[in-house]
């Protein structure tokens, strides 16, 4: 027995975008008929709304039985041969449903970038285990053969184990940035030593504390004087000399030297901006490594250092061009001052974003980086798209075991500003405890998610429309009524159904207090969802009859313990656009 809304609408009716007075579809005046039944009313009547599409006004039919006074038929229910009896879940989270019930999932998703200390198949694997839900591949390190074989592992892991862990691959960007060691993996920097950096071509072996750097006007445009950061200022020079092509500079900060790092320099306080400015946003390279992301089929490519919504218009041209059934999204990397000037555009034009907060340290204050973190947040979650925050989450453990406390800190703060995922970068790449790194960020989600719930923090963000249609709107609105009535009701799930992944995302943005069961028949789309706040994809096959979906659904759920007869749940789908309230029977 079930509670259900149905909305049709004619799908030629165009709204302007952001038009405030559609956004509300159900505060038009509709022309209401009400009918009684002659059977026995069920303990949960079902409400259907239907518009035709030949009205300029829907008519809404209201029947305690489901039946239409005007004599409409629901739709037949189309018969799928096809379907298959099984269903595909992520081997972990269906353990955390069996052991711990709904409320024990984790809602704030969780990203590893690959390394050397990573890339293996076992390791792989204990990074799945420990709650990976998307790989990233940094382009600026290793070799396309090598990001090849992490791929396939990746891709073996999934058919093998059940997971539905996605790849997403990182340009490396035009901007200036180190060589690499030598072989070396890292080099530490002291207090006071001197250092070269160099454009010249010295081969495989480097002179002692010699770093080449790939911007061959890099001598010339530096001054004595000027202060030079490395990765966002972890480790900082004084320029003291010029020699040629050779810069001789003396460490005013310690730290750790890791290969291929950006450089930015300053002089008299501010950045020196005028040569990055100049470069491409997408170098020769990166166009190279975007060929090879489209043809191992990433799902996602992060870009690095965008400045402009052209720069991603661009992009997506060009990979629906080189390949017309990709499903490659494309993440914006909010790193510079030219980023955060375009903000709204760069996101509006992206899949996604994503706080580069190392690289964009070290061109704006550092004071100043955690409100341009709550503010990207804020509008990633408003315009719809996934948001990653990145960088130096839990650097520490790269060389000690356990986090900081203002690292922990600085997590939590991530989390309760309900960003959809965190990212581990050398920490998981490089590091000596990339598993134990991991669990730290799970841990902590999982705590600040429960308090958040426990104490009731239910936000009154305004979340302004983003569709461009009459139907979009109605989707929005249906996900957001949704979320709202699983919070009063206590519902255990959310379910929906969706074919391009929409309704799940529009459903994402609210941040239910209940996890959300994604159901789609795309294994792109289910790995794609994975990146999204809340999300628990699962592939299955399914018809346009919502009612023979969710009894399918049902079976084969409660078959694999993850649901039992009595949980509530509601049910949205973009197949058919409803709201449905039941009992698992």
């Amino acid at each position: 027995m079930s509670q259900s809304v149905h909305l049709l609408t004619p799908s030629n009716l165009a709204v302007p975008k952001h038009n405030t007075s559609f956004l509300s579809p159900f505060n038009r005046r509709l022309p209401v008929t009400t009918t009684t039944a002659t059977t026995a009313v069920p303990v949960f009547p079902k409400l259907s709304i239907r518009a035709a599409s030949s009205d300029r006004e829907p008519s809404v039919i209201v029947t305690d039985n489901g039946t239409s006074s005007l004599g409409l038929q629901p739709p037949a229910s189309q018969p799928d041969h096809a379907l298959s009896s099984s269903i595909e879940v992520d081997a972990v989270t269906e353990a955390e449903l069996r052991e711990n019930g709904f409320r024990s999932t984790r809602r704030t998703k969780l990203i590893c970038t690959i390394g050397p200390a990573t890339s293996g198949f076992e390791q792989l694997e204990s990074l799945a285990v420990g709650g990976m839900n998307v790989a990233r591949i940094n382009m600026c390190h290793g070799t396309r053969e090598w990001h090849r074989e992490v791929i396939q592992r990746v891709r073996k892991l999934n058919e093998e184990k059940g997971y539905a862990v996605a790849i997403m691959m990182d340009t490396e960007g035009s901007e200036i940035h180190m060589g690499d060691f030598g072989g070396a993996s890292s080099a530490k920097a002291e207090d006071d030593e001197i250092w070269t950096f160099s454009v010249r071509a010295f081969g495989y072996t480097l002179p002692e504390r010699t770093i080449n750097v790939n911007y061959d006007g890099f001598a010339e445009d530096v001054k004595v004087g000027d202060e030079l950061l490395v990765d966002g200022g972890m480790v900082r020079f004084e320029v003291v000399e010029k020699l040629g092509p050779d810069v001789k500079c003396r460490c005013t900060d310690p730290g750790l030297l890791l290969p291929r790092a950006n450089l930015t320099f300053w002089r008299d306080g501010s950045l020196v901006r005028e040569r990055n400015a100049m470069l491409p946003t997408i170098s020769s390279k990166d166009w190279l490594d975007i060929d090879f992301g489209i043809a191992e089929g990433v799902d996602f490519i992060a870009v690095s250092f965008v400045k402009s919504a052209e720069v991603i218009n661009h992009l997506k041209s060009y990979i629906a061009a080189r390949s017309r059934d990709s499903d490659v999204a494309v993440i914006a990397k909010i790193e510079s001052i030219d980023s955060l000037k375009n903000l709204e555009e760069i996101i509006l034009a992206s899949d996604g974003a994503m706080v580069a907060r190392g690289d964009l340290g070290a061109q704006i204050p550092l004071e100043q980086v955690p409100a341009a973190q709550h503010r990207i947040v804020q509008v990633c979650r408003q315009l719809n798209k996934p948001v990653i925050v990145a960088s130096q989450l839990l650097e520490s453990m790269i060389e000690y075991p356990t986090p900081t406390r203002a690292e922990v800190a600085d997590v939590s703060e991530a989390v309760r500003q309900r960003a959809d995922a965190l990212m581990l970068s050398g920490e998981s790449a490089m590091g000596q405890f990339p598993e134990k790194s991991l669990a730290v960020l799970r841990s902590v989600s999982l705590r600040i998610e429960r308090w958040w719930r426990e104490e009731k923090h239910h936000e009154a963000m305004e979340l302004p429309g983003v569709g461009s249609s009459f139907s979009d709107s109605i989707s929005e609105e249906i996900c957001i009524s949704a979320a709202k009535m699983a919070n009063n009701l206590g519902v255990d799930a959310l379910f929906v159904y969706t074919k391009t992944g929409h309704t799940a995302s529009l459903l994402s943005r609210c941040r239910p207090d209940c996890p959300i069961f994604a159901f789609t028949n795309t294994t792109s789309v289910r790995r794609r969802l994975n990146l999204q706040w809340g999300l628990i994809p699962f592939r299955v096959s399914f018809s346009d009859d919502m009612e023979s979906n969710l009894n399918k659904t049902f079976s084969l759920l409660k078959a694999r313990n993850l649901i039992k007869s009595g949980d509530l749940v509601i049910a949205v789908s973009d197949i058919l656009q409803s709201i449905q309230v039941m009992n698992v029977p």
